[in-house]
C-alpha cells in the first residue's frame, strides 16, 4: 500500500468519525442558560478541528473487542461482558477536556487565534473564556458518566480522565517554568510534553479499553501508545509552527518561537551553538514578519535541529505501534498504526 493510500484511508475513517463526534457534540453540549456561557463553551468546538483524539478513542474500542460497533455512531458497543456501552459518549468527553484545555492555554499564552478565527477570550472576554473552559470541564466528567459502562470499569476511567487533567495542568505549569529557565534538558521538555500532550491521546487510547473490560495488559499497551503516539504529535506541531503559512495553521507562525517556549528544535539548536533569543526581535506574535521567521527557520535548519526533531518523533512513532502487538490483529489495530504515522507525517 503506497504512502498515499495510506494516508487517505487514515483520513476517511479521522472524517467518518469527526461527522460523528461533531453531531453527539450537538447532542451532548446543547446552548443552554445563560446563552453567553454555552456559545463562548462551543465556540472553539464549533470552529472545527480535525478530532484527532475520538478517533483513537473509537479506534481503539473497535481493535479491543475485533468487530465493527453494533450502531454506525458507536453508541451500542457490546463490552466483553456482553452489555452495551456508548463510546461516543467517552469520545465527546475526551474532546471535551481538549477544547477545555486549549481555552485556557490561549489564555495563559494571550494567543488571539484559534483554528482560524479569534481565541475564545478575544471572541467574548477573558471571564466567560475562563467560565466556558471550567464548564467544558466539569461537562466532560457529566458525559462520561453516562456511557452506561460496568460501574467499576466506569469508575476506573473516570478515575483515569481525573488523573490526566491533573497531569495536564502539571505539564502546563512545567511549559510556564521553562518559559523564564536557559538550561532545559530535552529530556525535561520530551516529560514536559507526556504531561501537557500525551496524556489525553493515553486517555483516548485506554479509555474504551477501561469501559469494555478489557484486560490490564490491553489497556496499558493501549495507554502507552497514546503516550508515545501523543509526544510525536507535539513534535510535529513544534516543528509546523515553524514551517507551515499561518493561513494554514490558523494562527501566527513562529508563535512559539516569538514567546520565548522551549521546544525540542530550540533545545537541540541551543546545544548547536544557535543564539536561539536572538533569532526574532518582535515581542508578541503580532508584531513578527514573515521574513523574520524565514531566516529563524533556516539557521534552525542549518543547525540540524528541525531534522534532530523529526527524526525524534519517528523514533516515538515507531515504538507506539510496538504497544499495540498486544490487540489481536485487524483493520482497527492496523488503522491505529497508519494514525500515529499520519500524527508526525501532516501538514498542519
Amino acid at each position: 500500500m503506497t504512502n498515499e493510500t495510506t494516508e487517505a484511508r487514515v483520513l476517511d475513517a479521522i472524517r467518518e468519525r469527526r461527522d460523528l463526534v461533531n453531531a453527539a457534540i450537538d447532542e451532548e453540549l446543547p446552548i443552554g442558560h445563560p446563552e453567553r456561557l454555552y456559545e463562548a463553551s462551543r465556540y472553539i468546538l464549533d470552529a472545527g478541528g480535525k478530532r484527532l483524539r475520538p478517533t483513537v478513542t473509537t479506534l481503539a474500542a473497535e481493535a479491543v473487542t475485533g468487530t465493527d460497533p453494533m450502531g454506525a455512531d458507536f453508541r451500542e458497543f457490546d463490552a466483553l461482558d456482553g452489555e452495551p456501552v456508548d463510546i461516543m459518549r467517552a469520545a465527546v468527553s475526551i474532546e471535551v477536556i481538549q477544547s477545555f484545555t486549549l481555552i485556557h492555554d490561549d489564555i495563559m499564552d494571550e494567543d488571539d487565534l484559534r483554528r482560524g478565527v479569534p481565541a475564545v477570550h478575544e471572541q467574548y472576554d477573558t471571564s466567560t473564556a475562563i467560565l466556558a473552559g471550567d464548564t467544558l470541564y466539569s461537562k466532560a466528567f457529566e458525559i462520561m458518566t453516562e456511557t452506561g459502562s460496568d460501574p467499576t470499569n466506569g469508575l476506573e476511567a473516570m478515575r483515569l480522565l481525573a488523573s490526566t487533567c491533573t497531569q495536564i495542568c502539571e505539564g502546563q505549569a512545567l511549559d510556564v517554568a521553562f518559559e523564564s529557565r536557559d538550561d532545559i534538558l530535552p529530556e525535561e521538555y520530551l516529560e514536559m510534553v507526556e504531561l501537557k500532550t500525551a496524556v489525553l491521546y493515553g486517555a483516548a487510547a485506554a479509555t474504551p479499553a477501561v469501559l469494555l473490560g478489557a484486560d490490564d495488559e490491553v489497556s496499558d499497551a493501549l495507554y502507552q501508545y497514546g503516550i508515545d503516539s501523543g509526544r510525536a504529535f507535539q513534535i510535529q506541531d513544534d516543528v509546523l509552527d515553524l514551517t507551515v503559512p499561518s493561513v494554514e495553521l490558523g494562527k501566527q507562525r513562529g508563535s512559539d518561537l516569538v514567546e520565548g517556549k522551549e521546544t525540542l528544535i530550540t533545545l537541540h539548536a541551543r546545544q548547536q551553538g544557535v543564539d536561539v533569543d536572538g533569532l526574532v526581535d518582535a515581542e508578541t506574535p503580532a508584531e513578527v514578519t514573515e521574513a523574520e521567521v524565514d531566516d529563524a527557520v533556516a539557521a534552525l535548519e542549518a543547525s540540524g535541529s528541525i531534522s534532530y526533531a523529526r527524526e525524534t518523533a519517528s523514533e516515538l512513532t515507531a515504538r507506539s505501534k510496538e504497544h499495540l502487538e498486544a490487540l489481536p490483529e485487524g483493520g482497527s489495530r492496523s488503522l491505529l498504526e497508519d494514525l500515529a504515522d499520519y500524527l508526525i507525517t501532516r501538514g498542519y
